[in-house]
């Protein structure tokens, strides 16, 4: 089936194992036996690119000294034969990583959890996950995360794509992120929500806080989103298409609050990584609250006086990004019916909202 795409950001589980970075120093003690970690083949339309430089895109979690050492141990291999990190990896390569190790088995611990689940049937279920919570586990986050509390909800989820531990999840959202998720309970209505988001029938609607107010009351960001060149932990926009995957965000000014801040409804055409948070940030309106992209300062305004004191309490009262995922429509799998849901704002949003009209209708 066609991969979803994207749009959350916690770190994916796909990493080398600790002892990869040694295996250049291994000797005999580690034993004849070699476990396959991972397989992965390029796809068609795959540019000619460093072999180091691909498997870095393709295991987020692992630092590029790491993947060196392990293709001079050999540990990695193209179409069956070992290669040194400057090959070319070229359309439909096969790409594997085997270490003396056998992979770390995970499975996904049931835990109880108080889930805010809005819409609920045979075939799939609606959550509104609320900020803080981590979706899947990944590393650093085995426990307390969505997915645990869904496995206790539900005992026979499916898994995800290639093994993949996602149970039911087709698609995710930040960790500091509000909002709907929808989840499969079968394979056929991962399968079938899935190909939804595949062919962008998704409609999705995003609330968000940034700083400023856009010149242009209504508009689409268009540019290309990729891991930045210079912080890998961080999402950037390529206008010129050279790195990263087409993007499309619509956005509309729905208020404005004296100059200083504006709420805006975004719906995405496509799913990438940060894709809000990154389009807000290239256009000079980075989300309100979001350390990653330059928004847990004050970007607009003077930063003296009564409103310096009036917006770090802003950022003390909410302080992570002002991002809410609103609402959610979608054709069901089995009867073909479009649903349609929508969440209201936390209430650590809305607070915020009521804050900044009170201070912009005071201010003047």
């Amino acid at each position: 089936m066609p991969e979803p795409e994207e749009e959350y950001t916690e770190d994916s589980p796909s990493s080398l194992p600790l002892g990869a970075d040694e295996l250049a120093e291994e000797d005999d003690e580690a034993g004849d036996e070699l476990y396959e970690h991972h397989r992965i083949r390029a796809d068609r339309r795959q540019e000619l690119l460093r072999l180091d430089k691909f498997l870095l895109n393709r295991l987020p979690s692992t630092s590029r000294t790491r993947i060196q050492n392990a293709i001079r141990a050999e540990a990695v291999q193209v179409n069956d034969r070992p290669v040194k990190s400057n090959y070319r990896v070229k359309p439909l390569d096969v790409i594997t990583i085997t270490l003396p190790e056998p992979p770390r088995e995970f499975k996904v611990l049931p835990e109880p959890m108080d889930l805010d689940i809005r819409y609920e049937d045979a075939e799939l279920l609606l959550v509104n996950k609320p900020a803080g919570l981590v979706v899947h586990p990944a590393y650093g986050n085995w426990n307390g995360t969505l997915v645990n509390g869904l496995a206790y909800h539900l005992q026979n989820l499916p898994t995800g794509r290639n093994g993949e531990i996602r149970p039911g999840l087709v698609h995710r959202i930040d960790k500091d992120t509000s909002g709907l998720l929808v989840v499969g309970k079968t394979e056929w209505a991962m399968t079938h929500l899935s190909n939804q988001f595949f062919h962008h029938t998704i409609e999705r609607t995003y609330l968000a806080l940034v700083w400023g107010v856009p010149k242009e009351a209504e508009a689409t960001i268009r540019g290309h989103i990729g891991r930045s060149l210079k912080d890998r932990k961080v999402q950037a926009v390529f206008p010129d298409g050279e790195h990263g995957k087409h993007a499309v965000t619509h956005y509309k000014v729905l208020q404005a609050f004296g100059g200083k801040v504006a709420l805006l409804q975004c719906n995405l055409e496509t799913g990438r990584t940060h894709q809000i948070r990154a389009h807000m940030k290239h256009i000079g309106h980075p989300l309100f609250g979001d350390a990653t992209y330059g928004g847990d300062k004050i970007v607009y305004g003077q930063r003296t006086g009564a409103y310096k004191v009036f917006a770090e309490k802003m950022l003390a009262l909410m302080p992570r990004q002002a991002l809410h995922a609103k609402s959610l429509g979608f054709e069901h799998p089995t009867t073909h019916e479009h649903l349609h849901f929508e969440a209201e704002l936390p209430t650590d949003f809305q607070e915020l909202l009521t804050k900044w009209e009170e201070y912009a209708t005071t201010a003047g």
